[in-house]
């Protein structure tokens, strides 16, 4: 699945272990988010383009180069806020948008309560993140909000995936590439991630 890219760096994939660890606590959990969202932001902004730009050092002037284009964090709330410092401590001129859904436990399906978006989104590199990708149905819904409101380069970040929600993500938005650390086996009957890491929610916010 050339839209699927796993994220496999020795620093990556050590630090999910240690958030699989059910003895990982609260505490360390939210650490150990944020430090691994940095690592998985920092490979997937390679392409971000760059200007030159003038800079005095105390020696002398020299020319360095800085980001070309703005930057637009959006977590699916509530879980994916924990992904937040990670990315804000890399690049902390970026613009944060928010998108409140939950997952009806019957239907399975993403319902929508709350949305608001930084008017710098059409010209932006958008990140969409959250922990899990599961059924993929909220993550679809999320790029169909971006997309709504101007959204067009898009780029889902994600802890852990299940292949049937990598699989209906990118029937519905090919053109979103999916970051992931890891692709695990798949859903169980009542559509968590196995062998996952939890709720990543409840273990953010100790619920």
């Amino acid at each position: 699945m050339r839209q699927l890219h796993i994220l496999e760096h020795p620093l990556i994939q050590n630090k999910l272990t240690h958030l699989r660890d059910v003895r990982t606590t609260n505490h360390e959990f939210r650490l150990l988010l944020e430090e691994l969202t940095a690592f998985m932001v920092y490979e997937i902004t390679r392409d971000y383009p760059l200007r030159p730009q003038s800079v005095t050092t105390p020696l002398e002037e020299t020319t360095g180069f800085v980001l070309d284009v703005p930057v637009v964090l959006v977590p699916i709330l509530r879980a994916g806020t924990g992904m937040l410092g990670g990315v804000l401590n890399l690049i902390p001129t970026a613009k944060v948008g928010h998108i409140g859904m939950y997952r009806n436990p019957e239907t399975l399906q993403p319902v929508e309560y709350y949305s608001k978006l930084p008017p710098e989104l059409p010209r932006a590199r958008t990140i969409l993140v959250d922990p899990m990708l599961a059924t993929g149905a909220s993550a679809a819904a999320a790029v169909d909000i971006i997309k709504r409101e101007g959204g067009r380069s898009i780029q889902f970040l994600c802890l852990v995936a299940a292949p049937e929600g990598v699989d209906a993500f990118s029937q519905q938005h090919p053109d979103v590439p999916i970051y992931t650390a890891g692709l695990d086996r798949r859903l169980n009957e009542h559509g968590y991630i196995l062998p996952g890491l939890g709720d990543a929610g409840d273990r953010i916010f100790g619920t």
